[in-house]
Formats: C-alpha cells, sequence, structure tokens
C-alpha cells in the first residue's frame, strides 16, 4: 500500500500549508515513501477523497480541508489526527505501516587498570 498526502498546493490558508509542510516533512525525513495529490490540480482525486474521508472526520459545512491521509484506501486521518499520533509515537500504526525494527548495537566496558608513570 502507498501512503498518500492530500494536499491543496494553491491554498490561501497559511494554517493549510503548515501542516501539509509539516506531514511532508515528518515523512521525508524520516523516509516513509508517500506521494502528495494535489487535488487543486486533479478534481477525480478530490473527489474521491471527498468520498472516502468518513462521516464522523468530515466537518458540518463544507468540504474537509488538506491535508488528509490515507494508506491505499484506507482513510488514515487529518492533521489533527497524525498530530496526536507523533506526540504519542505511535505514527507508524496511524498510516497502518509495520513497526519498525531498531536496531541495537552493545557496547562492551572493559575495566583496565591503567598504570600512569609519573615523571620527576
Amino acid at each position: 500500500m502507498v501512503i498518500r498526502v492530500y494536499i491543496a498546493s494553491s491554498s490561501g490558508s497559511v494554517a493549510v500549508k503548515k501542516h501539509q509542510q509539516a506531514i511532508v516533512g515528518f515523512l521525508e525525513a524520516n523516509r516513509i515513501n508517500f506521494e502528495e495529490v494535489d487535488i487543486t490540480m486533479l478534481e477525480d482525486q478530490r473527489l474521491w477523497m471527498y468520498r472516502n474521508i468518513p462521516e464522523e472526520k468530515r466537518p458540518e459545512k463544507g468540504n474537509p480541508l488538506p491535508p488528509q491521509i490515507f494508506n491505499g484506501d484506507d482513510y488514515c486521518g487529518d492533521y489533527e489526527d497524525f498530530f496526536l499520533s507523533k506526540e504519542m509515537n505511535t505514527v507508524f500504526s496511524f498510516l497502518r505501516l509495520p513497526p519498525v525494527k531498531v536496531q541495537t548495537h552493545s557496547c562492551l566496558s572493559f575495566n583496565q587498570n591503567i598504570k600512569i608513570k609519573k615523571s620527576s
């Protein structure tokens, strides 16, 4: 599955732009593969996004604002959901990705007696 971040490249909202940059920046910094889908350029993708956002996540009036995040056809959430998952260190489960295996290296400590020669 591919992570898709639905954005609006020509948004007049500073908040929307900052939210989009925060998500894209985090994904890039963590080398998480994703694609951006610009809903201002692709009418069919904008309509698809609107149709696939769960009813409880839709605003009372108007359409949902970007950024919206999907893993394939599965809705992950919006910026607020992403931010919360980042704060709780659960981004991979939020994105429906397998957890990253962290390599650990053991470090052995040796107690060495070192003799220091004093000069007279």
